[in-house]
């Protein structure tokens, strides 16, 4: 019962009760001695404590122990130490009820949970997560963990399709982090998130301008950064139709990161290799073979959801491109056994890839037709790189199949 862990619980079960404090305190005390309480300020009564605990139809001892959780500040000190899926889970709950006045330990908590679900490749909490993320950083005033909100947001919104959206946070983000002279990290991760954006809605040339920029700025870093800085050129390079280079970029960016400083990253870059290599006009099968097999060797120690259907796609696409079509169907199939938690344009791929099995398996009529659909799909979404790719692959099927 001592403050001020008692006003913090008093808050938690008065919320979790959905109560206003003018209700809560009723005709036994005022509205200003509640608040005082749960601020820590003042120092509980038996007489009061007991008026409280049948108000919110709890026993005393509730204020002693939180029911079936942990307070905000407990949780995340758990959940950061642990670094586990129910130690997050629990920070989750732990947001739900707890009070917006500290509101440094919400922003940390509520970063650890957005990266949370990004690793579950839940899109649409990590989303509502990093709104909210944003909007404190912005009640904060602190350049860095504005910068750091808007990238991540950024980047969240890039991958669910909005992609215009994803431009405008994320220059903002590269335009505070230059005013306020932040650190290179910070400066080079607001620069990913735009270039990434600009390189989804076709705008190459501006992504080609500030990718160079980040590839000069991390020059002298090693390690992740630099790796990922790297990706970033490669991807751009690809998009405007120099392979050679691209491949160059992300072999580098593949060869330069040693497991041991971030495993995750260093099986993302496989995969990432091996996809332009898929994408190549022809495509590098070898080397996507190559790329794909140190990926399944690395995925059992840190394979989350959307690693292995990341995985699982690419090999169809490999064995689609191997000609071993029985193979891709049945991959694809596999996939379509989970919900997806791919990105946004994963996803229209992998409907590519299923459009064109269609015309291989027989069905022309019914796979042109989906390659129309998302071809129409991503032009509404703003996403001209994609769409023209799209639009070159069923042209192609056309000219095929005139033939034949």
């Amino acid at each position: 019962m001592e403050q001020p862990l008692f006003g913090r619980r008093l808050k938690e079960l008065r919320r979790a009760g959905g109560l206003s404090q003018a209700a809560l305190a009723g005709e036994e005390i005022s509205t200003g001695y509640l608040s005082r309480l749960e601020s820590g300020a003042r120092q509980p009564t038996e007489r009061v404590i007991t008026y409280l605990a049948k108000k919110l139809g709890v026993d005393s001892s509730a204020f002693q122990t939180p029911s079936g959780g942990t307070s905000l500040a407990q949780a995340l000190s758990i959940a950061s130490s642990a670094n586990d899926d129910e130690a997050t889970e629990k920070l989750v709950q732990a947001l739900e009820v707890a009070g917006d006045e500290d509101l440094l330990p919400r922003w940390q908590a509520l970063w650890l949970v957005a990266q949370h679900w990004r690793r579950l490749g839940r899109k649409e909490e990590e989303l509502a997560c990093l709104n909210e993320l944003a909007v404190l950083a912005d009640e904060l005033g602190l350049p860095e963990l504005r910068c750091r909100a808007w990238s991540s947001l950024a980047r969240c919104l890039r991958g669910s399709g909005r992609v215009s959206e994803s431009i405008t946070v994320a220059d903002r983000a590269v335009k505070l982090a230059k005013e306020a002279k932040l650190t290179v990290p910070d400066i080079g991760n607001a620069l990913m998130s735009l270039v990434s954006a600009e390189a989804e809605e076709g705008r190459l040339p501006d992504a080609r301008a500030h990718v160079d920029e980040l590839v000069e700025l991390v020059d002298k870093h090693e390690g992740p950064l630099k790796a990922e800085a790297l990706w970033s050129a490669a991807t751009v390079r690809f998009r405007q139709g120099e392979h050679g280079a691209a491949l160059e970029l992300i072999e580098r960016a593949t060869q330069g990161l040693e497991g041991s400083a971030d495993l995750t990253l260093w099986l993302r870059l496989r995969l990432a290799a091996a996809s332009l290599s898929l994408q190549s006009d022809p495509p590098r099968t070898e080397l996507a073979g190559a790329r794909l097999k140190e990926a399944e060797a690395a995925i059992e120690f840190v394979g989350t959801t959307v690693l292995r259907q990341e995985l699982t796609t690419l090999r169809a696409h490999l064995a689609f491109a191997e000609q071993r079509y029985a193979d891709s169907r049945t991959l694809l199939d596999q996939l379509g056994q989970d919900e997806l938690r791919l990105t946004y344009r994963d996803r229209i791929r992998l409907g590519v890839l299923e459009g064109r099995l269609m015309i291989q398996e027989g069905r022309p009529k019914d796979g042109l037709r989906k390659l129309k659909e998302l071809g129409e799909e991503s032009r509404r979404a703003f996403n001209i790189d994609l769409s023209a790719e799209i639009w070159r692959i069923l042209a192609e099927e056309l000219e095929n199949g005139m033939k034949t």
